[in-house]
């Protein structure tokens, strides 16, 4: 009969052990799969929309991708299709194309020429317009667009805001 209790005492213990030793396995697991804090900051880039000039193209950093910053004149925007003006971003009253700068092709880096305001690709001929839709084939899509939420004058780059919503839902973006 001594037996028999001491043998039950001794499983629920190496029971209680094991338990104790796979809760810490697997919350050691979950920590090596977080991304480190240093990647969790660089998620979010704050850009101030008040800085840019027109029609001159800026190449930001967000998530090791170069981002395309362009004000449009009001001559861009006068002659817009509704296509290229669903894909603005409209901060007060000025317009922008923010896009990720590499070509939905091959994911090459087109170039901006401000004279005929728009970007040729080199790899392959692919040409963008000033509003990032595509002009001339192979790219099968304008430039991405990042997710993004406006706040006053600044625009967040890798927060999802009612506008990208609202571009991702009417196709505008992936």
């Amino acid at each position: 009969m001594k037996n028999s209790s001491r043998r039950g005492f001794m499983g629920k213990a190496f029971g209680a052990v094991a338990g104790v030793g796979a809760v810490g396995a697997l919350y050691a697991m979950k920590k090596t799969w977080d991304p480190l804090p240093s990647v969790k900051a660089a998620g979010f880039t704050t850009l101030d929309m008040s800085a840019y000039n027109e029609n001159e193209l800026v190449v930001e950093k967000w998530r090791g991708k170069p981002i395309f910053v362009l004000k449009k004149t009001a001559e861009m925007v006068a002659k817009q299709t509704k296509e290229q003006t669903a894909r603005d971003i409209k901060i007060g009253d000025n317009h922008f194309m923010v896009s990720i700068g590499l070509c939905t092709h091959l994911g090459c880096i087109p170039a901006y020429n401000p004279d005929e305001e728009g970007f040729l690709c080199a790899c392959h001929g692919g040409q963008f317009d000033f509003s990032g839709d595509v002009k001339k084939s192979p790219p099968p899509r304008g430039l991405d667009i990042p997710p993004f939420k406006i706040v006053g004058q600044k625009l967040v780059l890798g927060e999802v805001g009612p506008e990208y919503t609202a571009m991702k839902e009417n196709g505008i973006t992936l």
